[in-house]
């Protein structure tokens, strides 16, 4: 686990290491380049997990379980909000039940922290939900992530899904989404794709979102720009910042008016 620069939450705990490519977000994931990164760097979890695919590194598809980094939580006193798995995807198809169980088992027994699981296979985490999990864990907040009209069919899978909080991470928006159904989704994150390679974001595609968002009583939070800003200008991401329609928008979900 590690602190991070995350906006929208406090440390990162990665039990998963390695994914694969789901759609097009991918394909600039920041993860891929610092799995490579930190295998050069002699981190025995991340060897071996990404290619070179002609000026690119991209995932090979090979998942890491790390049993160790279970025992992590347990030595973090203070509450924290921790985004599960930034480096990978709990929910990736190698990624047994049994651990997933494990993680689950971690997440129960400290419920001082509330955890943050985002995934581009809300499919398979509705069906382990449904199938493999006895009662809601009210600390456990559930995501999908949704970069363009061509993967909305995710929102329904994720609302299907009983959790305490569900989310969703619009996030690199890199299309329209059109007017999303945001019924039963208590929080949405927007954000643009940085990097040198970063894809242009549009400001009428976050204008979709956060109308949506005000009609379905939706929190509403504004990651950045990226390297994009709204004048249509490529930047550097700290010199775009975050401020939409005139100010910062960091918006977190009610748990106590959440129901299951």
């Amino acid at each position: 686990m590690a602190e991070t620069q995350i906006e929208w939450t406090d440390a990162t705990w990665n039990p998963v290491a390695g994914c694969s490519l789901a759609s097009s977000g991918c394909k600039n994931c920041y993860a891929m380049q610092m799995a490579r990164r930190l295998e050069m760097m002699g981190v025995d979890k991340y060897k071996g997990l990404t290619k070179k695919r002609t000026n690119n590194v991209v995932w090979n598809g090979n998942i890491r379980l790390d049993h160790k980094s279970l025992e992590i939580p347990y030595r973090w006193k203070k509450p924290r909000k921790i985004f599960v798995n930034s480096m990978s995807d709990l929910f990736h198809e190698k990624v047994s039940d049994k651990f997933i169980l494990e993680v689950w088992k971690v997440m129960e027994e400290t419920p001082h922290h509330n955890y943050q699981i985002l995934t581009k296979r809300p499919e398979r985490m509705r069906k382990f939900v449904s199938s493999k999990v006895k009662y809601i864990l009210p600390n456990v907040w559930l995501g999908t992530t949704v970069e363009s009209e061509d993967v909305k069919m995710r929102i329904n899978f994720l609302r299907r899904t009983s959790a305490a909080i569900r989310f969703i991470s619009f996030e690199p928006l890199i299309g329209s989404v059109g007017k999303v159904n945001l019924s039963d989704i208590h929080w949405a994150i927007v954000g643009g794709e940085s990097g040198c390679k970063a894809r242009p974001i549009k400001e009428e595609w976050i204008d979709e979102i956060h109308e949506q968002c005000e009609i379905y009583n939706t929190a509403f939070f504004f990651k950045q720009w990226g390297s994009w800003g709204k004048d249509n200008q490529k930047r550097s991401k700290k010199a775009n910042g975050r401020k939409y329609k005139g100010r910062t928008w960091d918006n977190m979900p009610l748990i106590e008016c959440i129901s299951f």
